[in-house]
């Protein structure tokens, strides 16, 4: 079975429908962007905690004014 369907063509179809899928599904997109950052910064996060010096559960709650 031979197709008829130049490169060039198949191309523009395969575009056509990506942007069509991007625009009718942004708001996932943008979901699935945001996890993807949030999961880098701990991920980021977590590197940098390994080679500082602990601290204590009070000295952390006093930074973030939690403790009365």
């Amino acid at each position: 079975m031979q197709s008829d369907l130049d490169p060039q063509r198949l191309k523009q179809i395969v575009k056509d429908a990506l942007l069509e899928v991007l625009d009718e599904e942004r708001d996932m997109l943008g979901d699935v962007l945001v996890a993807s950052i949030e999961d880098l910064a701990l991920a980021e996060a977590i590197r940098k905690g390994r080679t500082t010096d602990l601290v204590d559960r009070d000295a952390v709650l006093d930074v973030l004014g939690e403790k009365g």
